[in-house]
């Protein structure tokens, strides 16, 4: 059996339940370096983690509801390209456009 894991509202990776505490600090500091980096225009605004209540008295979360908030968390932080409407991130999209055709 595959031990439980959590999707992180940021990038949409999968961690371990006990290591996505760590990561989510750092993978919400590097989204921030990576989109203050990009132009004004194609700057997003800073991604809210997704609220989840518990489903039991004891404080357990039910770990599919809050791993399918946190993959559209995910997916909602990806932009369309104007020419062929595949979904980027957008420090991605810059360098997709450059060789996208119509």
């Amino acid at each position: 059996r595959r031990p439980p894991t959590v999707i992180c509202y940021i990038c949409g990776h999968e961690y371990g339940t006990k290591s996505i505490s760590i990561h989510e600090p750092q993978c919400l500091k590097k989204w921030h370096q990576e989109n203050d980096m990009l132009p004004k225009f194609s700057r997003r605004p800073e991604p809210k983690k997704p609220e989840v209540s518990p489903i039991q008295a004891k404080g357990f979360y039910d770990l599919g509801s809050l791993n399918e908030a946190a993959w559209i968390s995910a997916q909602n932080q990806l932009v369309a390209c104007d020419i062929c409407g595949r979904t980027f991130h957008p420090d991605r999209l810059i360098v997709h456009q450059q060789s996208c055709k119509p």
